[in-house]
C-alpha cells in the first residue's frame, strides 16, 4: 500500500433486471430518435438543412393551422390587455 498510489474502483459485472440483451440498457435516448433525422451529427449546415426538411415535410397541415390561430388569439387578447387601440384595423364606413 503506496501513499502515492490511488486506489482502484471495484468492477462489477451487473445487467439489469428486465435487459434484452440489444442495446446498451444504460443509453439515455429519446423515444423519438430514430424517427428523426435532426438527432444526428451532421455538422450545423446538415442539421439546418435537416430541420427544414422536417418542417417542410410535416404530414399534418392541420396542425400549422391550428398553432397560427392559436398565436393570432393570443396576440389579440394581449393586445386588448396593454389597451392598444384596435380601431385602427377596421374601416371607418
Amino acid at each position: 500500500m503506496s501513499i502515492f498510489k490511488t486506489r482502484q474502483n471495484k468492477k462489477f459485472n451487473y445487467t439489469p433486471r428486465y435487459y434484452k440483451g440489444e442495446e446498451n440498457p444504460f443509453e439515455i435516448k429519446h423515444k423519438f430518435d430514430e424517427y428523426r433525422k435532426t438527432v444526428g451529427k451532421v455538422g450545423l449546415k446538415g442539421k439546418f438543412e435537416n430541420a427544414w426538411d422536417d418542417y417542410k415535410n410535416t404530414p399534418d397541415a392541420s396542425a400549422n393551422k391550428r398553432t397560427l390561430i392559436i398565436v393570432a388569439i393570443l396576440i389579440f387578447i394581449f393586445l386588448l390587455i396593454i389597451g392598444f387601440d384596435l380601431s385602427i384595423f377596421f374601416s371607418k364606413g
